[in-house]
């Protein structure tokens, strides 16, 4: 069997599995009641939200945490694939001579990204005070993220050896040790960024998976097994909650989701050596962190809003645009950005 259709068949497995539990996942949801609350939203200024409030109050009762069930069932399928395809022959190579540091430094990251987001989604939800066992508030959790990447980024460049981008048209550029400070950056950026586009049904989820199809023909294209693995299984329990998280969604990723999918997403580009492709795939993710940083600033120096509403999606929901249109034209846009992204990568 050859390495495509190795691929193709755990994306097809893990579509299945994750298939057969979503729905008693989103029971067990229900059960636990861990679901979207019926309450004002607050802006990154502290104050409510009318536009978000208005659009998204029916929402309230929807179930939040269905990245938790990816995260659970690409990690045993791959822990239970990879030895199967090890003991039947599958050439396991990679560009990396290190092959358990990359499959360690991508689980450390999808699992301890998606920890701290289910621990802000509990604590969301049950509205829990900010003092004890669960006193962390907006800007403690930022620093434990920036800790995370730190430390991530330092098991890149000590156990992996990587210290450089890739620069199209100009090559490899070497970093030395500011790699670690930058890789830092762009995993925080990305895990927020993801997080903050995760805000209409099927945005994120939809637009990640679309930039993970390119990140796979990529890992694929350098023979990296391990990544291309984990990228077909990614994408197959991805595609699976997809179907339930389109308008209306029956359940949402939550920040256990796309925390740890932000972050990872940038990893793998890290991983990959293509930083700079990277920004051009998810640049519909830069797109919507961006503009909730031009919002504050805009409000902060020049004491007025740049657009109703941040992130942009709310913006347009408010120019009377319906959110699957949104969604759907997103979609479409990112399709181009990560063909143009995947060609920059590989010229």
């Amino acid at each position: 069997m050859g390495g495509l259709s190795v691929a193709l068949s755990v994306l097809l497995l893990s579509f299945m599995v994750t298939s057969g539990l979503v729905i008693p996942f989103i029971n067990l949801l229900y059960s636990l009641k861990l679901k979207r609350l019926n309450q004002n939203t607050k802006d990154v200024f502290g104050k409510l939200t009318p536009i978000f409030n208005r659009f998204h109050k029916n929402k309230a009762g929807v179930p939040i945490g269905g990245g938790l069930l990816i995260i659970t069932v690409v990690t045993l399928l791959f822990f239970l694939v990879m030895p199967i395809m090890s003991k039947t022959g599958v050439d396991i190579t990679s560009v990396h001579t290190d092959q358990k540091a990359e499959i360690g430094i991508l689980f450390f990251t999808f699992i301890s990204f998606g920890i701290l987001g289910l621990y802000d989604d509990i604590r969301k939800i049950f509205q829990l005070k900010k003092n004890g066992l669960f006193g962390l508030g907006m800007k403690q959790k930022f620093v434990l993220e920036i800790i995370l990447a730190l430390v991530i980024s330092y098991m890149i460049f000590t156990h992996l050896g990587i210290s450089f981008i890739h620069v199209p048209f100009f090559g490899i550029i070497p970093m030395g040790f500011v790699f670690i400070p930058f890789s830092t950056f762009a995993i925080v950026a990305f895990a927020n960024a993801v997080n903050i586009t995760d805000g209409l049904d099927g945005l994120a989820s939809g637009t990640l998976m679309i930039s993970l199809f390119g990140f796979w023909f990529l890992s694929a294209s350098i023979l990296d097994v391990p990544l291309t693995i984990f990228l077909a299984l990614w994408l197959g329990s991805l595609i699976s909650f997809l179907y339930f998280n389109v308008y209306p969604a029956r359940i949402f990723m939550g920040d256990v989701g796309s925390l740890s999918f932000g972050a990872t997403l940038a990893v793998v580009g890290i991983l990959v050596g293509k930083v700079v492709a990277l920004v051009i795939i998810g640049f519909i993710f830069v797109l919507e962190i961006g503009s909730v940083l031009l919002q504050l600033l805009s409000k902060k120096w020049l004491k007025k809003k740049l657009m109703p509403a941040a992130p942009i999606h709310l913006s347009l929901q408010q120019y009377g645009w319906a959110e699957p249109k949104i969604v759907q034209r997103a979609w479409l846009i990112q399709i181009l950005l990560t063909l143009f992204g995947v060609w920059l990568a590989i010229i």
